[in-house]
């Protein structure tokens, strides 16, 4: 995330989902979580490839 952040421009927020219901109830095991626009995108890992797909 952070190499390709430098070509794409992106911003990266983290969110803590520790002690927050809201977060626990939606991705629970799945994080972290990655954001695309506001959409979910990826859980667990980034792949590259579809990352790179998303941004263009």
């Amino acid at each position: 995330m952070n190499e390709l952040q430098h070509e794409f421009g992106y911003a990266i927020d983290e969110v803590f989902i520790d002690g927050n219901a809201e977060l626990i109830t939606l991705y629970g095991e799945q994080v972290p979580v990655i954001h695309i626009d506001g959409q979910p995108h990826d859980f667990f890992r980034v792949d590259e490839i579809r990352f790179r797909k998303a941004l263009t």
